[in-house]
């Protein structure tokens, strides 16, 4: 067994990695057209309603497909089953319908609670060429209550879906604590316990008395809290463990000068919101201090220097037997713990992709992966020299950062790079979100209820004009030696990102260096080999170095489990991050493939919309709503 590593998500697990069984993404095709004219929105939202509430349940579901385009796409999470789907044609839509053992849809109402959710005629794409009937939806399931929404397109004469997007926010009876449901804080009366709010809170957080975490979190990033957070409303409790001797340290251990490339209105996490004063851009030390603070104003229970030294799993009991090592002042303790779920959420990523080169033994300077980079030091006059293997976001960071300490930096570019400025990136976004934007609740909604098909046909355009309006700097990369690529099939970043997990950089900078040649690139080749003194490549080019830095990424996050749990958990659960069949992210906030295991990652934005699926999901679990075995 291994001690729990925290890793960032500005770090990205290695291509090669992903992509192995991972699916590429199939593109949709968008149906031809046409546009009509005065549309009443709210009729046509309400016909279309109806006959979905009529079709759903009668006996005879094959009807429901003449509710559909026969290019049309279903996303759901939760409602039709206990997992997260994405049904392309209404053949596969009622094939689901009619063997789902799960969550079954009882009916759809038009959600009017605002003027951005009322039904409205809308367009879909960058280009705006795509005219729909837009409408946020109230779900009404068998289990619990969630939203959704649908987008119509006039086919012959006929509204029917192109979109239709659902899923479950409540489980009824079981609904999250909090607004109307929150906590009185207070027993007032003739009450005996001397107990106040700090001494029960200190003996909930040490799980004093023989009480036991029904989920322990390895993992104190946005991942962990986001997680733990969304658990706690449901009223289960968990424990997170981390080895950093506070809260937050995974980013304040980083490099000196990171910021998020993700700006503020799409970064929030869950129940707590930025202040209207916070950054654009957060300095990951700004963040680390805000993740402490989560923890604290949530009343999070979390253990910091602790540490997984054992674990197993029993089948008959469906718990765990976990060994902490744990810290407190000077001494070490152990404590055994019985959870039934375990929450590996150290990252989207798992060990440090780190190569074995021949020679690499024999070099008399420093040499590192990217994760260890702490930020460079003055160095002017005294003639550094740096290679840094790697062009994404930290390969490019690391070498703005030494260049402007005085090395003489080189970048070994071994493929393409999607490269966006961030000040492009951020004016594409704005529309979503922004300072004049929609509430971030709804703009949630709409960002995700896009099956990722049809993201990555509209992310064509949105590219080709996000390229248009970064020519200067990209025509300026490529003539100083630098290979470019606009993601797969010309989707841009979002798809690379989600099928991939890297292979970009958001410009915060450093582009202008490589284009006025300040930080030069080595293009296309493999390092050979390792000298005392520098590389050779497989060209047969030697370059000197005293620093050689793998910005290389990272492996599946498998690894990170067989580290920490040992190699029969690695053999029973799937490969994380890619894309399944139906193209929806593998194995995250999913079944993992063993029981009581669950992987949790991804960008702020994401743990604060996922945290929530995962949560329901154990909630079920433990509810006896559904047996794992079951889905």
């Amino acid at each position: 067994m291994g001690s729990i590593a925290i890793e960032p998500t500005n770090g990205v697990p290695s291509a090669e990695r992903v992509e192995r069984g991972s699916f590429p993404l199939a593109f949709a095709k968008l149906p031809h057209v046409k546009e009509s004219g005065p549309v009443d929105a709210d009729s046509v939202a309400a016909n279309w309603v109806e006959a979905f509430n009529k079709t759903i349940g009668s006996a005879d579901l094959s009807t429901l497909s003449e509710l559909f385009l026969e290019e049309s796409y279903w996303r759901d999470q939760l409602c039709l089953s206990w997992d997260l789907h994405t049904l392309h044609g209404p053949s596969k839509i009622v094939e689901l319908l009619k063997n789902s053992k799960g969550s079954r849809i009882k009916s759809l109402a038009l959600d009017k609670t605002s003027s951005v959710r009322s039904p409205q005629t809308s367009r879909l794409g960058s280009d705006a060429k795509f005219p729909n009937v837009q409408a946020f939806l109230k779900v009404e399931t068998d289990f619990g209550k969630g939203q959704g929404l649908v987008r119509l397109v006039n086919e012959g004469g006929k509204w029917k879906a192109f979109i239709l997007f659902t899923f479950l926010k409540e489980l009824t009876g079981h609904e999250e604590g909090v607004g109307r449901r929150r906590p009185l804080g207070a027993e007032h009366g003739g009450h005996t316990s001397k107990e106040n709010w700090l001494d029960q809170r200190k003996s909930e957080e040490n799980f004093e008395n023989g009480e036991e975490p029904t989920v322990l979190i390895v993992g104190a990033g946005q991942n962990g809290l986001s997680a733990a957070a969304r658990l706690k409303m449901l009223g289960i409790k968990s424990l997170i463990v981390d080895r950093e001797e506070r809260i937050g340290d995974n980013w304040r251990s980083r490099y000196h000068r990171l910021c998020l490339h993700d700006c503020v209105w799409f970064d929030h996490l869950p129940y707590l919101p930025f202040p209207e004063s916070w950054p654009i851009f957060t300095p990951k030390d700004k963040l680390g201090d805000w993740f402490e603070s989560y923890v604290k104003l949530l009343d999070l229970n979390a253990w910091v220097r602790t540490t997984v030294t054992k674990s197993s799993w029993d089948d008959a009991s469906g718990k765990w037997t976990i060994s902490l090592e744990r810290r407190v002042g000077d001494t070490t303790e152990t404590r055994v713990v019985h959870p039934k779920h375990v929450i590996l959420a150290t990252g989207h990523s798992g060990e440090a992709n780190f190569p074995v080169i021949n020679g690499m033994s024999s070099f008399k300077g420093k040499v590192f992966h990217s994760s260890k980079f702490l930020g460079a030091t003055p160095a002017q006059g005294q003639n550094k020299r740096a290679i840094i293997v790697g062009c994404c976001n930290s390969g490019h960071d690391i070498a703005q950062d030494l260049y402007e300490n005085g090395y003489d930096v080189t970048m070994v570019q071994r493929s393409s790079t999607l490269v966006l400025n961030s000040e492009t990136n951020l004016m594409h976004m704005s529309g979503l979100y922004g300072e004049d934007s929609p509430p971030t609740a709804d703009a949630d909604v709409l960002n995700w209820s896009t099956p990722l098909p049809i993201v990555g046909t509209l992310n064509k355009d949105m590219t080709r004009l996000q390229e248009k309006d970064d020519a200067a700097t990209l025509r300026g990369l490529e003539k100083a030696g630098f290979k470019l690529d606009s993601g797969p099939g010309n989707s841009g970043l979002w798809i690379k990102y989600l099928q991939r997990g890297g292979g970009y950089y958001i410009d915060v900078g450093c582009s202008q260096l490589i284009i006025d040649g300040k930080i030069k690139v080595k293009q296309g080749c493999e390092i050979s080999e390792i000298l005392p003194d520098g590389v050779v490549f497989s060209d047969g080019q030697k370059l000197e170095a005293d620093e050689i830095i793998f910005a290389t990424g990272y492996q599946n996050m498998r690894t990170q489990a067989r580290t920490i749990f040992g190699d029969k958990l690695y053999n029973q659960v799937k490969d994380v991050w890619g894309l399944d069949e139906e193209g929806e992210l593998r194995t995250m906030w999913r079944k993992s493939g063993h029981p009581g295991f669950w992987f949790m990652g991804g960008n702020l934005a994401m743990c604060r919309w996922f945290s929530r699926t995962l949560a329901l999901q154990i909630k079920g679990l433990e509810e006896g709503l559904y047996k794992y075995e079951d889905f």
